[in-house]
């Protein structure tokens, strides 16, 4: 749910509480206007200007004044371009309403023009049983479903809540005043509830069905353009399948499904034997009906088994699977359906595959490929379809594919192959989709006519549909047929490369499509141009809106007009509950061949681009859902002519396109595109435009983000040279294209070269642009991050307690910019080991990553791993499974598993890192090595040095940053570990020595990260039992980290600790066991007494008193370590394991010592 806030800036937010506790809020109960504020208005300014911001304001001044700081609007808080949030908004909008704190009702038709005169009933009581509130289906649930419920009018004054008007509702409404009171719905019957909705209107048929949802507490999919008749009848069996078994067939049982008998028996008799999941595939070519049979299956099987659960599911891409998905969640009651971060394919998955579970059948239609692709809503990569099939010895799962090799990998068992339909079959089903029965004169004309069209039912249908609304005889069809034969062979002679099977099925098709084409463009004008413009771009989920784009002239009944022509000559299908359209294959590809013969698709694949480019929005993370569903048909259309010269309409879309695949993390697709605009750009304009900079500036970007250090660095210093000498030094743009080259230097570990680059840009900012313009708090902020990296952590916190500081005052505590600057901060103090001041300003931005890393800090590993949990499902959902940021997300759930000893799951999920890494960003993308360098680091933490070295080796030559980057040096230094583990000290003294030289001339000596090297060289010559020169090392680093980092530090801390176990091992216990108690007693104090860290001390501390003959003494420690041990880390934790046993040990020990 999204709520909207009005912060102190004056500026109207909207906050998304998807997995968060809901605010106390009010909610606006209003008629639709002409010019409403809608969802996409807020991402600027501009809708101060329309009317409907009044109701906003309104809202504003009344929530203020009832102490609520947040309130919402249906006309904006909801974002109609995504399908599934629309869908579940209406059967979540009686909860809504129903938990509201506070609901307005805004009487745009009742006036009054004083506060004093609201208070008069009189004045205003004829206006108010008037109004046409009362009249409006969906203002019944806001009337009922919540608690409180005023009446203001048009001006905003209050004429009275629901309670105190009640008796005067009642007589307007005839709903009864218990049910005004807030009686519970139960008590009223179905009719009674139904029938008080009987006289009122809404816009659309269908809603004053869907307006009843919530009063009847009932769920369903929501399928606009279905009609109202068929809208009730699904209302109805959702209220019958309430009191019987439920099912979800978004589509009528097909009156006139003939034939298939012997096909329909076979697949009847091998649904739910050999008690395991049957899995059965129907193959066959576009058009042969692989779908009609299936459904007509689906309907048979529910008919005769009344407890079998069946759902149909659109497979044709991971959208469709997802929503179909999500709806029969909500059908079941799946626990977590409504809850936005969850992974609801696999709660499905899950429910289904119990034990507990029924038996249900699920049927998979255009299931043409196990990858399934996006068409651009929730998920923008793909998913394997294979990863969400429930397992039950109750359950059969029937595909439809026209992909053998698919219908193979998905059906081992048995896969149906349908042929051409028989005479009879065909002759039959014609009959039964024509409006009137065949006479006996025609049956033999009737024949023929099958004939030609192949028996194919596809080209039936198409047939039929072009007969009934023309209303002519079959010999006059096929007349038609005989002369449109000549052009379906042109059509279908250029068949791509590998489709020559499909020859038999596109003539047909191609036929039956010209005859119905040519009537259209002589009849339907407006039809035909949305036909032309729907086969210029993708052939799935065309909405109307882009096709409304085409014709801005023409009324809503027109276009509606034209889109029922398109449907009854049967040449689309519409998804209703998307306002969008499919066109079948056959269809789309034949009508592209049409307009290519005739050289028309050029010139229509332009016009789509210009409406694509006027629908398109900006990439910002509001406009998502938009952009995600245009996108694949923006690609489509920029795919054709891609070798003819480019005009401005195609770049400008290339541009667009290419931004939002960058803002997804799609960066190999937005590479190519930005970099045809690049050249593009050059061409036209040169390359000293500043267009053309800005592209290669983009590019270098995206370079950035792929890890290609380089080439980024190549190409953004040539940008910064060019755009200093045609901008000049102090511009803009150019402080911009200086700022990326920073960033590229600080991505590459070059901290002083990116400190003096961001000196340089912030100076000239402050200079021309002004101490508190955003781009010179975002260079501060990046500076800042610069410090931090280098361990200059005081300098760090007050640039950025400098930026917070501003960006409160311009920008207020809520906006984003604010709250990163927050996180940053925050970042700062847990580099410090000030864990607590970190995880307050964490729980304020409520940054769940890095809250979780600040947990792990602390040792609070499962407070950690419910965050981490909580973030990943949360980019999963809104960024996709793939998106560099879910990987990034799965990365940190895998740290805090190892945390925790939990090697396998670690394992498992950081082995699906780097595969989902190399597949989708390339195998030396830096995420894909830092994945591969964790997994090394879990092999390392299972002892499995050898699969360990493989894979760190492998890392460290697959980097290509230079053997001074950080992370190269991370790579030696984990690879000199393993070599120590394995007792090759030799090995691993040169890499560390090698690693630490570095770090020091690199970072300087009393870098936070060189201390680090000092201590691990200091280790492996302990293992080499080289005391002395350990102990000079970490005697060497303790006096250093104590003056940068301070006494309290963890990493001072730990270095101490260690020069106790190196005073140990050369028998000065007395001495190790003084600075033991030192570093126990400061972790207590800092971390608390159950922090990891504490209790490591505690152990050592324990195992050095036993070492001075304090058994007694040490019992008592390793016991209190144990139990706390216990308590925080759980039992099956490694380290807790190997306390069991030296707590077993020395109490068999202090025993017999008794006994003696």
């Amino acid at each position: 749910m999204r709520l909207l806030h009005f912060g102190d800036t004056g500026r109207l937010t909207l906050e998304d509480f998807s997995g968060r506790i809901i605010p106390p809020y009010a909610i606006l109960s209003h008629r639709w206007g002409d010019d409403e504020v809608i969802f996409e208005d807020l991402k600027d300014d501009r809708y101060k200007n329309k009317t409907g911001y009044r109701k906003i304001e309104f809202c504003v001044e009344q929530a203020a004044q009832d102490r609520l700081q947040h309130f919402w609007i249906d006309t904006c808080c909801i974002d109609k371009w995504n399908r599934h949030e629309l869908s579940k908004a209406i059967n979540s909008m009686f909860r809504w309403y129903r938990n509201a704190t506070k609901c307005y009702v805004f009487l745009s038709d009742v006036s009054v023009s004083t506060a004093i005169d609201a208070r008069l009933q009189s004045t205003w009581e004829a206006s108010f049983r008037a109004s046409k509130w009362f009249t409006r289906g969906w203002t019944l649930q806001e009337l009922i479903a919540p608690e409180s419920v005023q009446f203001f009018s048009s001006e905003g004054h209050l004429l009275g809540d629901k309670r105190f008007l009640e008796q005067l509702v009642h007589e307007i409404t005839s709903i009864p005043v218990t049910a005004l009171q807030g009686c519970s719905l139960g008590n009223f019957s179905i009719a009674d509830r139904m029938a008080w909705a009987e006289t009122r209107e809404t816009k659309e048929p269908e809603d004053s069905v869907y307006c009843l949802l919530g009063l009847l507490d009932v769920v369903m999919p929501i399928s606009y353009d279905e009609g109202k008749e068929k809208a009730l009848e699904r209302l109805q069996n959702e209220l019958e399948a309430a009191r019987t078994t439920p099912s979800i067939l978004p589509f009528s049982r097909n009156s006139h499904y003939i034939g298939r008998e012997l096909q329909l028996a076979e697949l009847e008799a091998k649904l739910f034997r050999d008690r395991q999941t049957t899995m059965i595939a129907i193959t066959g070519v576009g058009g042969t009906g692989k779908s009609q049979l299936a459904l007509e299956l689906a309907y048979r099987t529910k008919s005769e088994n009344k407890n079998c659960l069946v759902f149909w599911i659109d497979a044709s891409d991971i959208d469709s699977l997802h929503q179909a998905y999500s709806n029969i969640a909500q059908k079941l009651g799946v626990s977590g359906w409504d809850d936005e971060t969850a992974d609801i394919k696999l709660l499905v998955k899950h429910y289904l595959s119990r034990e507990s579970a029924r038996q249900w059948l699920l049927i998979f239609d255009n299931a043409d490929d196990v990858n399934l692709g996006s068409t651009g809503l929730s998920t923008p990569h793909s998913a394997n379809l294979v990863d969400y099939l429930p397992q039950s010895e109750l359950g059969s799962i029937v595909f439809t594919t026209t992909n053998s090799d698919t219908a193979r990998t998905l059906a081992v068992q048995t896969t149906i192959e349908l042929q051409m339909m028989t005479p009879d079959s065909a002759q039959r089903m014609l009959e039964n989709y024509l409006n009137t029965s065949v006479p006996t004169s025609e049956k033999q004309e009737m024949q023929l006519l099958v004939k030609e069209l192949s028996y194919l039912p596809l080209a039936i249908v198409q047939a039929a549909a072009y007969i009934n609304h023309e209303n002519i005889t079959l010999k006059d069809y096929r007349s038609q047929l005989v002369n449109q034969k000549e052009g379906a062979l042109e059509l279908s002679s250029e068949l791509p490369e590998g489709k020559l099977q499909d020859c038999d099925t596109r003539i047909p098709v191609n036929t039956t499509l010209l005859i119905s084409l040519e009537q259209i463009g002589h009849n339907h004008p407006l039809a035909a141009r949305y036909l032309f413009l729907a086969a210029c771009v993708d052939r799935k989920d065309i909405p109307l809106d882009l096709l409304r784009a085409a014709s801005p002239r023409d009324s809503e009944s027109e276009r509606e007009s034209a889109v029922g022509i398109l449907n009854a000559y049967a040449l689309i299908t519409r998804r209703p509950a998307e306002s969008s359209l499919d066109i079948h294959r056959l269809v789309h590809f034949a009508i592209r061949k049409g307009l290519e013969k005739r050289e028309l698709l050029g010139q229509c694949t332009q016009k789509a681009i210009r409406r694509l480019l006027k629908l398109f929005p900006d990439h910002k993370h509001g406009s998502r859902s938009k952009w995600r569903r245009l996108l694949p048909h923006a690609i489509y259309a920029l795919s054709y002519g891609l070798n003819e010269k480019e005009d401005e309409d195609r770049t400008k879309l290339t541009w667009k396109c290419a931004m939002t695949l960058y803002s997804d993390g799609r960066y190999n697709e937005s590479e190519e595109l930005i970099g045809r605009v690049m050249e593009t750009h050059k061409t036209k304009r040169g390359a000293d435009d500043l267009d053309t900079l800005i592209s290669m500036d983009s590019l270098a970007s995206n370079y950035r983000n792929q890890g290609r250090w380089e080439e980024a660095e190549e190409l953004q210093t040539q940008v910064v040279e060019t755009i200093k000498r045609v901008q000049g030094l102090e511009d803009p743009s150019t402080l911009t294209s200086m700022a990326n080259l920073a960033l590229i230097y600080r991505n590459q570990g070059r901290w002083k070269k990116a400190e003096e680059l961001f000196i340089q840009v912030l100076e000239a900012e402050k200079r021309v642009l002004g101490l508190e313009h955003p781009s010179t708090l975002t260079s501060m902020a990046n500076l800042a991050l610069t410090y931090d990296s280098q361990g200059r952590w005081k300098e760090a916190e007050e640039l950025q307690v400098q930026v917070i500081d501003t960006r409160k005052r311009l920008l207020g505590l809520e906006h984003p910019d604010t709250l990163s600057s927050i996180n940053n901060l925050a970042l700062v103090y847990r580099d410090q080991g000030r864990w607590k001041e970190a995880e307050e300003l964490q729980m304020q931005v409520m940054n769940t990553c890095n809250l979780a890393l600040t947990y792990r800090s602390q040792g609070r590993w499962k407070e950690a791993e419910e965050l981490q949990v909580q973030k990943m499902e949360t980019t999963k959902r809104v960024l996709g499974l793939e998106h560099p940021s879910t990987l990034g997300s799965m990365h940190n759930l895998a740290l805090a598993y190892g945390n925790q000893g939990r090697w396998k799951e670690a394992e498992g999920l950081v082995v699906q890192v780097v595969e989902t890494c190399k597949r989708v960003l390339r195998p030396d993308h830096p995420l894909t090595l830092d994945s591969m360098a964790n997994l090394a680091s879990i092999y390392h933490g299972q002892g499995r040095w050898k699969e360990a070295e493989e894979l760190e080796v492998k890392v460290m030559e697959t980097r290509v940053v230079g053997p001074d980057h950080p992370s190269t040096l991370t790579s030696m230094n984990n690879l000199a570990s393993i070599y120590r583990h394995q007792g090759r000290h030799k090995e691993a003294e040169e890499l560390q020595v090698q690693v630490m030289d570095t770090r020091k001339r690199v970072l300087g000596p009393e870098h936070h990260q060189t201390l680090t090297s000092m201590n691990n060289l200091a280790l492996t010559y302990k293992g080499q039992r080289r005391w002395k020169e350990a102990e000079e090392l970490e005697v060497q680093g303790i006096e250093t980290s104590k003056k940068v980092l301070g006494p309290d530090h963890p990493h001072t801390l730990s270095s101490i600790g260690n020069l106790a176990w190196t005073y140990g091992n050369q028998g000065r216990q007395k001495e190790a066991e003084e600075l033991l108690v030192q570093v126990l007693d400061t972790r207590k104090r800092v971390l608390g007494p159950e922090h990891p860290s504490t209790l490591s001390s505690m152990a050592k501390l324990a195992w050095t008193v036993k070492r001075r003959g304090r058994d007694r003494e040490a019992l008592e420690l390793m016991a209190a370590c144990h139990d706390a041990r216990i308590k925080t880390l759980g039992p099956m934790d490694p380290v807790t394991q190997a306390a069991s046993k030296a707590l077993v040990k020395w109490r068999g020990a202090t025993t017999d010592s008794s006994a003696c």
